[in-house]
């Protein structure tokens, strides 16, 4: 039985744990499809991780243009978080290291899954109330969807006018999801630790 001061710092650990993992892999995918780094959604991302991403990067280099320093950052932001969320569930102890890590793992790739199944959603919704929307915000997630979706594409059949290829994504992203389930039950993760698992 948790008291209300551990049920805020709960509260407050998660949400800025996922909040804060979730703008980092943000940037994280948006540099990998080549978005508009002028966009203003784009340098809100830049300017709320370049202060724990700048020093990172000067340690740990690029790899074949993928950006590991986001990557790893959002890993460790998420190992904390996970880390502090189990001590105050269990009052006290701390997970096994190698289970925290991957755990994390873990965590990082349902933020993922999350981020894409997310924005397909809105994506999807606003091509019927609102088709032609010139928002920031949309455009980078039509940015950021536009590659995957348009490789699913390429596999389907034509089918006219009709664009089944969200659907694709959606079923894709759900079978992913059914093997991290697994696998998280496999390292014992508990439920608590990782939204949407």
């Amino acid at each position: 039985m948790t008291g209300p001061l551990t049920e805020v710092a709960l509260l407050l650990i998660n949400t800025f744990v996922s909040l804060y993992v979730l703008v980092i892999l943000l940037r994280f995918l948006l540099q990998v499809v080549k978005a508009d780094f002028y966009n203003p959604v784009s340098q809100f991302i830049v300017k709320a991780t370049n202060p724990l991403l700048v020093p990172l990067r000067r340690i740990i280099p690029g790899v074949g243009g993928i950006d590991v320093a986001s990557l790893l950052l959002a890993w460790i932001v998420q190992l904390v978080g996970m880390g502090l969320v189990y001590t105050l569930l269990t009052g006290g102890q701390f997970p096994p290291i190698l289970y925290l890590c991957a755990w994390a793992v873990l965590a990082i790739i349902q933020t993922v899954l999350n981020i894409y199944l997310f924005s397909i959603l809105i994506i999807v919704i606003l091509s019927w109330i609102a088709p032609q929307s010139y928002n920031p915000a949309v455009l980078l997630l039509h940015q950021l969807t536009g590659p995957a979706l348009s490789r699913i594409r390429k596999v389907m059949p034509d089918m006219g006018m009709l664009d089944l290829s969200p659907i694709v994504a959606f079923l894709l992203i759900q079978v992913i999801e059914i093997f991290v389930r697994h696998l998280a039950a496999s390292v014992q993760l508990p439920s608590q630790l990782v939204l949407g698992l």
